[in-house]
């Protein structure tokens, strides 16, 4: 622990006793064999979830009550001893198919070794001995000894399973003084690491940003204040570092790209740190931190919030951002913001959106990006693209000839120009590769932005006299269509001679599995070889 908590964790502290108190005096959800085989059953992962997270909640607030009190904990005691009671801490989605939960480490295992080692180190004797003593036996037998038998197929992943997995069993070793772990798993760091480009975007999104390299800074972290090697020094650690107040769009909001939501709160002490340690800038955060600010109540968030958070000001953001790795550009002018992305269709928590925008305005995302839906077993599977959210059905992109864009690694957009004049940016993007019609031969995209207005340009090339286009326009805000033209609010679009414009809505599932309608403009003309222009204007 670095420090007490600073005047702006008021909130925090208050609702870490208020949860404490609530875990006393009702009781924690089972873990029962119904809530168990639906995943299996129906593909539901939220029902399992739900009560897991309410555990994984109660123990948090305990761990972190009694650390603050200065005090032992009757019954953080039983739940400590009912978490190593648990058939497995391996989520039914994660579960090997005909094997033993326990010889597999997922993300959760891994988070649950490490909340209950850190917390008994932390409390000492305040945690009964025979707990202590359980704790150590369960963290052994189901993340260390599995560790030790056989490589996980995570330790060479790209994405956050390599990071958060071994950040936080690292962390665990650590706590326990297990350092023939800690060895073992920096190559899944290096693994992690190597999956993002010299410009440190997070292609799965801002909130997977959050719990990858969240995971990576924490175990950095406890490695350095172990042995004194410091992970954070390298160059490309601080560009990722700097990646959320790049894609800020100027008000704590953020393009929901990928499986990523629009608004969101960062780890605060996970900011600080990183601002301290490597001097990047702040993102604009929404209120104090919050006991809730994780809905699946981490650790190693909520811990380190406590801890490292320091009362600093977000810096205000630069006008424009560009990550030509990723193929993402964001510009900001007063009270508005526009991003938009290239890249590819296999990246991770892929949708087909290569060409895709956002325009936020006064402190709504009017174009927006749904980002990530419910996940349930489909989802991950082959149905991935027929869920609104990842399809290109349901993102701001072209449709041609009916068909939108279609998977895989090689259906990525070539940026033709990036240039950027003051409040003026141009991009420009080859989306030709995203998609499979015979009678394309080319398709670019050029944004023109500029305070007060996006200029948005389409470039058709046939090997047909013509083809039918639509060009979609997504939003959680219901348009209004009138003479010549659509309106969101503040924003509104010309529409072009020739072009017929209708909307239709649709009711998805959030990623917390709340119903939302979301809405969608449709622009449609048969169209032959050229450009067509599509004007966005935008208060200023």
């Amino acid at each position: 622990m670095d420090r007490m908590p600073a005047d702006t964790l008021t909130r925090l502290v208050r609702e870490i006793h208020e949860e404490a108190e609530r875990a006393r005096a009702t009781p924690a959800p089972e873990l029962t064999f119904s809530l168990w085989r639906r995943f299996a059953d129906t593909g539901d992962r939220l029902a399992y979830e739900g009560a897991y997270f309410e555990r994984r909640r109660r123990l948090a607030a305990l761990l972190l009550a009694a650390h603050l009190d200065d005090r032992p904990d009757p019954a953080l005691d039983d739940l400590l001893w009912s978490v190593c009671d648990e058939r497995s801490w391996v989520l039914p989605a994660h579960e090997p198919e005909g094997g033993d939960p326990n010889a597999f480490v997922d993300l959760f295992a891994a988070e649950t070794a490490q909340t209950l080692a850190e917390g008994v180190r932390l409390l000492g004797g305040h945690v009964d001995a025979r707990v202590r003593d359980r704790v150590r036996e369960e963290v052994e037998r189901r993340v260390f000894a599995p560790l030790a038998e056989r490589t996980m197929w995570w330790e060479s992943a790209h994405h956050n399973w390599s990071a958060v997995c071994a950040g936080a069993a690292g962390a665990a070793a650590l706590a326990l003084d297990a350092g023939h772990v800690v060895s073992r798993l920096k190559g899944a760091m290096q693994a992690f690491l190597s999956g993002t480009g010299a410009d440190g975007a997070c292609l799965e999104g801002p909130d997977y940003w959050a719990y990858g390299f969240g995971y990576f800074v924490y175990f950095a972290e406890a490695l350095r204040e172990h042995t004194g090697e410091d992970l954070l020094d390298d160059p490309h650690v601080r560009e990722m570092a700097a990646y959320p107040a790049r894609v800020d769009l100027g008000d704590g909001t953020r393009p929901a790209f990928a499986d990523a939501q629009a608004r969101g709160a960062y780890p605060a002490g996970l900011l600080s740190r990183l601002s301290e340690r490597l001097g990047v800038p702040l993102p604009v955060r929404q209120g104090e931190p919050s006991f809730h600010d994780d809905a699946c109540y981490r650790w190693a968030h909520l811990s380190r919030t406590l801890w490292w958070t320091r009362e600093e000001p977000p810096a205000a953001p630069e006008p424009h951002s560009y990550l030509p790795d990723a193929g993402i550009v964001v510009a900001r002018a007063g009270a508005s913001a526009f991003a938009a992305k290239g890249g590819h269709n296999d990246e991770p928590h892929n949708h087909l959106d290569v060409g895709t925008f956002v325009l936020h305005v006064r402190g709504e995302t009017l174009l927006d990006d749904l980002g990530a839906p419910e996940y349930t077993r489909d989802y991950f599977r082959e149905g991935r693209y027929l869920v609104p959210q990842a399809s290109a059905e349901w993102h701001s992109v072209p449709l041609v000839e009916g068909q939108g864009q279609v998977p895989g690694r090689e259906r990525r957009a070539e940026v033709i120009e990036h240039a950027a004049t003051g409040d003026a940016v141009t991009f420009a993007l080859d989306l030709t590769a995203a998609y499979e019609v015979p009678c394309l031969k080319r398709l670019t995209r050029t944004f023109r932005w500029r305070p007060g207005g996006l200029e948005l340009t389409d470039a058709f090339c046939f090997s047909t006299p013509d083809a039918l286009v639509a060009e979609l326009f997504v939003s959680r805000r219901r348009p209004e269509l009138g003479a010549g033209g659509v309106a969101w609010g503040p924003v509104t679009l010309q529409v072009p001679d020739g072009w017929h414009a209708e909307a239709d809505e649709l009711e998805v599932r959030g990623h917390d599995g709340e119903p939302e309608t979301v809405h969608r403009v449709r622009l449609s003309a048969r169209v032959a070889t050229g450009e067509h222009r599509f004007v966005f204007t935008l208060p200023e």
